[in-house]
């Protein structure tokens, strides 16, 4: 594996392996690689000749009460979990390298964008959708890899590419969960032994809520099953608790096909998110 921190150097090595008609994939990160990175790596390395994976705190994504200096960072431990899962180029550019000007034109993510936890992080997909169409012309990937546990953004990103008429192909990779269906984190190890034993709950409500919902097409009937269940099961808080059509993240009609359930739960020490993506088809 290889190492790069300019834009010229990447493009010039992609250059090589374009002109041959290679698979390129993209797996954009801000490093501090875990588990799901590795999931989304080993999908991309099957799927293709050749695998890029990105590593960049991107700034533009971090609101007025989010401390970008503090995000941890480790290249050097990124670079060895990298390599083991068969990653051939890892970009790690400064932001200077990224940002050298700014000529004030910014992308506007929309609606979509101010709703599940857009609604307490204004700005913050705006930021995303900026540094994710920046890799995309960098890059130029053939697919690129994002994880479903971020559904809103694995979301927006997928409007932005359909309506931009980007050329590139989104991979969803699914929810990695823990044997009793917790949602794997970073953020778990915060959760008191009690909270872990209740965490687990978050997944089933939504499951719960899926099926009303399936059975009975009622909306609020449904959120509502999932809310009780969560905050009469567990010491959580619900943050949020919606259903939305799916990727357009509007409110559902008669016509929606593809839906989106998705919750984050408060508890004492972490904030802990999960969706379920599920269609009308899975009752015929």
């Amino acid at each position: 594996m290889k190492v790069i921190t300019t834009i010229n150097e990447l493009q010039q090595e992609l250059e090589k392996h374009r002109v041959l008609n290679k698979k390129i994939a993209l797996v954009p990160t801000m490093g501090y690689l875990h588990e799901g990175h590795m999931t989304l790596a080993k999908a991309a390395r099957q799927e293709n000749d050749l695998v890029v994976m990105s590593d960049f705190v991107n700034p533009t994504q971090f609101g007025p009460n989010e401390d970008f200096e503090s995000y941890p960072r480790d290249l050097d431990r990124d670079e060895k979990i990298a390599t083991e899962v068969g990653v051939d180029y890892l970009f790690a550019p400064t932001v200077d390298e990224m940002y050298p000007d700014d000529g004030g034109i910014r992308i506007e993510a929309g609606p979509a964008s101010k709703i599940l936890c857009g609604a307490t992080r204004p700005g913050h997909f705006n930021g995303v959708l900026q540094v994710v169409s920046k890799l995309f012309h960098i890059v130029q990937p053939t697919n690129a890899y994002f994880g479903q546990k971020d559904a809103q953004q694995l979301a927006l990103i997928q409007l932005m590419v359909r309506d931009y008429n980007f050329p590139v192909t989104i991979c969803s990779v699914p929810i990695v969960r823990e044997e009793d269906g917790l949602a794997k984190s970073s953020r778990n190890v915060f959760l008191t032994d009690a909270e872990r034993e209740q965490a687990p709950v978050i997944q089933q409500a939504l499951q719960q809520a899926k099926a009303d919902f399936l059975k009975h097409h009622d909306k609020e009937q449904a959120i509502q099953i999932a809310i009780t269940m969560i905050e009469n099961q567990t010491s959580g808080h619900v943050d949020y608790l919606e259903l939305r059509s799916y990727p357009n993240l509007q409110e559902i009609h008669p016509e929606t096909n593809q839906f989106l359930l998705a919750t984050a739960v408060y508890f004492s020490n972490v904030r802990l998110i999960d969706n379920i993506l599920f269609s009308n088809e899975e009752i015929r």
